[in-house]
């Protein structure tokens, strides 16, 4: 499997100069090429050959933002004709185009935004958009929200995330989003799961900085459709990862009667690289079944000694009256690049329906 940035190749370029120059005949294919590879293009990760692109890209373009916005729609049609595959990651320097070069020109880019989002997703590309145009962006992604087509609505959400991954973040949404919440209940219907999934994701962001008005929210569409019961869920993740009392109750997981027993950590000493090893009993007292989120927590020391703690999600299902279970599980701690290790006294938890159990220790070592 070839590195990311690797999808930026010689014959990429040729082959997108060559349908950039069939809609725009004095296109400089060759000047264009030998400009992208002109330094230390081979160094550059993946981000910096997009923005690069980007740049060399604009050199090559008319300056007229409006012009090159029409230019940008048609060599997207024809690349289409030359079986160029829409959501092609290559082509996210369309959508960063319009943020470095239209940022001053509302409503040329507004329009960009709908056809481009189409061909490459252009959720990163709005926020900047968002911080300066605010109400007047937004007014304009609740518009996106009733679009015919599914790329465009997910933008209106995906876009409006207070805390999309990897982009900047918008810190007056943060504080308080109800200006997005018609978007939100404008798609919590959607057709598509790729929209609906993009409502959860944002629920998820609202639910780190507003949670009531998440609950509030799941409170209102409870029971609404399938659809949206599953928006819901995916949306209360990080509620329910805290273990918060009102989500809890809202999908009715009690701890009480629910006993666990037997826990017991099986490599007490492990070796960075190596699997931290437990298991436990689980067994339902009630006389009815029971519906039981089950997960674990573990305690990692930090590079300042202090404990940090990430849960991990076992199961969710139903436990018939005095069903006795026993889970085993194996929790890595191979070298990964998101995350360090330090060795020392960590500890692991068991979590049921919210509430942690008695916390166990062991060692990580070198």
């Amino acid at each position: 499997m070839g590195l990311i940035k690797d999808i930026y190749s010689v014959s990429f370029y040729e082959n997108f100069s060559k349908a950039v120059a069939e809609v725009y005949p004095t296109f400089e294919k060759q000047k264009f090429i030998e400009a992208i590879f002109d330094g230390n293009f081979a160094q550059k990760e993946w981000k910096e050959r997009m923005k690069h692109t980007t740049v060399v890209f604009h050199q090559f373009m008319p300056q007229n933002f409006p012009e090159a916005v029409a230019l940008i729609d048609k060599i997207i049609e024809n690349l289409r004709k030359n079986n160029f595959a829409d959501s092609n990651l290559a082509f996210v320097f369309f959508a960063d185009y319009i943020e470095m070069y239209g940022l001053d020109d509302f409503e040329t880019s507004k329009k960009a935004f709908v056809s481009i989002t189409q061909f490459i997703s252009c959720e990163f590309a709005v926020r900047p958009f968002i911080l300066k145009y605010k109400e007047q962006m937004i007014d304009e992604m609740i518009k996106w929200s009733l679009h015919e087509n599914h790329h465009v609505r997910r933008l209106a959400s995906e876009g409006s995330r207070p805390r999309l991954p990897w982009a900047m973040a918008i810190p007056f949404l943060k504080k308080d989003p109800s200006s997005i919440l018609p978007i939100l209940e404008n798609l919590k219907n959607d057709p598509s799961e790729y929209v609906r999934r993009s409502v959860a994701n944002n629920l998820n962001d609202i639910a780190k900085d507003n949670p009531q008005i998440v609950l509030e929210i799941a409170s209102k569409w409870k029971g609404h459709s399938k659809e949206t019961d599953g928006i819901i869920k995916h949306g209360s993740r990080t509620l329910l990862k805290q273990g918060h009392p009102e989500i809890l109750s809202h999908y009715g997981l009690e701890s009480s009667n629910i006993e666990l027993s037997s826990f017991e950590i099986k490599t007490p000493t492990v070796k960075i690289g190596d699997y931290l090893q437990f298991q436990f009993h689980l067994n339902n007292k009630n006389e009815e079944p029971k519906t039981v989120r089950l997960e674990y927590a573990v305690h990692y020391k930090k590079a300042k000694g202090h404990l940090a703690k990430k849960v991990f999600k076992i199961s969710e299902k139903m436990y018939h009256p005095n069903q006795l279970t026993k889970i085993e599980r194996n929790q890595s701690f191979k070298l990964i690049t998101t995350r360090v290790f330090y060795t020392g006294v960590h500890q692991l938890s068991i979590i049921i329906n919210g509430t942690e159990s008695e916390v166990l220790k062991f060692e990580l070592i070198d």
